[in-house]
């Protein structure tokens, strides 16, 4: 069963404001709430496999959007977490601009199904200007809710 991208987002793992500014750094910025939950267990293993899938290809999609992702043993079950840069971090994006709004999708090898579809969701939601300016402009962890609950459909 998959799930939606509200109930994957950790509500301790939304950052509203980065306070690091490099892509690598951001990573663990946004790794750390997420190791805290115990639904990764290696944190160096998860920031290594992220790392990894993000010198292959640039996970910067656009729009002022990243989204880091990797599927490693290191993780029990797929988890999100978001991060807000108001100065923007440099993903390499297609676009060539810097990403504002970070993803970081965290997923065990055999959910391979569930990562694949969870990342098409999370893009695709990030394609909408309104859910974008929404997310920049919340104030709360419960408006970031807010607005990707309003918007989101299985």
């Amino acid at each position: 069963m998959f799930k939606k991208i509200s109930e994957l987002l950790s509500r301790s793992a939304v950052v509203l404001e980065l306070k690091e500014k490099e892509k690598d750094a951001v990573i663990k910025e946004l790794a750390a709430p997420l190791l805290a939950t115990g639904l990764i267990t290696d944190e160096k293993e998860f920031i290594q496999a992220i790392l990894r899938r993000e010198n292959l290809e640039s996970t910067g999609i656009g729009f002022g959007v990243a989204i880091p992702h990797a599927r490693t043993n290191s993780v029990t079950t797929i988890i999100l977490a978001l991060g807000r840069s108001a100065t923007g971090v440099d993903f390499n994006s297609l676009d060539g601009k810097p990403s504002h709004l970070i993803f970081l999708i965290a997923a065990p090898e055999a959910m391979k199904r569930e990562y694949i579809w969870t990342l098409a969701k999370l893009s695709s939601l990030m394609r909408r200007s309104d859910v974008r300016n929404g997310l920049l402009k919340a104030q709360t962890v419960e408006e970031v809710f807010s607005i990707i609950e309003g918007h989101e459909q299985l």
